[in-house]
C-alpha cells in the first residue's frame, strides 16, 4: 500500500511539473512573443488590468498585486495620472485615503494590447494543422476556467501577503509605546 501511495504521489509531483512547464511556456509565448514594445509595460498593463477588473483601489493593494513598493507604486500611478489614464478619488471608508481608478483613457490601450495579442496569436494559430488546433481548442475549454482561478487564488494571496506584512508592522509599531515586550503574547 505504501508503494502505491508513493507511486500516487511521484506521478502527481511529475504532473505539477509538466503542468508549470506547459503554463512557463504559454507565459513566454505571450509576454515574449506578443508583446508590443511600444505598447504599455508589463507593470503598467498588470495595474490597469487589475483597476478594469476589480474597480477603484488602494495603492497599497495595486502595489501588493503588482508585487513592488508602494513608493514605486505611487510613482507609477503619479505618472499615469499625468497621461490621463487612471485617476484618484477619495476612499468612502476613509476620508484620509485615496483611491485610484482607470479612466476611458486607460482602458483602451490595455483594450489595444489585448486585441493585438489576440490578434497575433490567431494568426499563430492558422499555422497548425486541423487536428492540433482542435486538440488546443478543446485543452483550452478544460484549462481556461482552471487558470481563470489560479490567477485569481495567485491575486487573492499576494494581496493578502501584503495586508498580513501590513498588520504585522501596525501591531509591531503598536507595541513600541506599550508594555508588552516584543516576542511575547498578550493575554488574551
Amino acid at each position: 500500500m505504501w508503494y502505491t501511495w508513493g507511486m500516487e504521489q511521484s506521478s502527481r509531483v511529475a504532473s505539477r511539473e509538466d503542468i508549470a512547464e506547459g503554463l512557463e511556456q504559454a507565459a513566454i509565448l505571450v509576454v515574449r512573443h506578443m508583446s508590443d514594445r511600444a505598447a504599455l509595460n508589463l507593470t503598467t498593463s498588470m495595474v490597469l488590468d487589475t483597476l478594469n477588473r476589480e474597480g477603484p483601489v488602494r495603492v497599497t493593494t495595486l502595489a501588493a498585486a503588482a508585487g513592488i513598493g508602494q513608493p514605486s507604486m505611487t510613482e507609477l500611478v503619479q505618472r499615469l495620472e499625468r497621461q490621463r489614464l487612471v485617476t484618484r478619488v477619495d476612499d468612502p471608508e476613509d476620508g484620509r485615503a485615496a483611491l485610484v481608478t482607470i479612466t476611458d483613457a486607460g482602458r483602451a490601450p490595455l483594450d489595444d494590447q489585448r486585441r493585438g495579442r489576440r490578434d497575433q496569436l490567431t494568426e499563430l494559430l492558422t499555422a497548425l494543422p486541423a487536428e492540433d488546433e482542435a486538440t488546443l481548442t478543446l485543452a483550452m475549454h478544460v484549462a481556461l476556467p482552471i487558470i481563470r482561478r489560479l490567477i485569481h487564488n495567485a491575486h487573492r494571496s499576494r494581496t493578502q501577503g501584503a495586508a498580513d506584512r501590513r498588520s504585522a508592522s501596525l501591531s509591531r509599531k503598536t507595541r513600541v509605546g506599550s508594555a508588552v515586550p516584543p516576542n511575547t503574547q498578550e493575554p488574551a
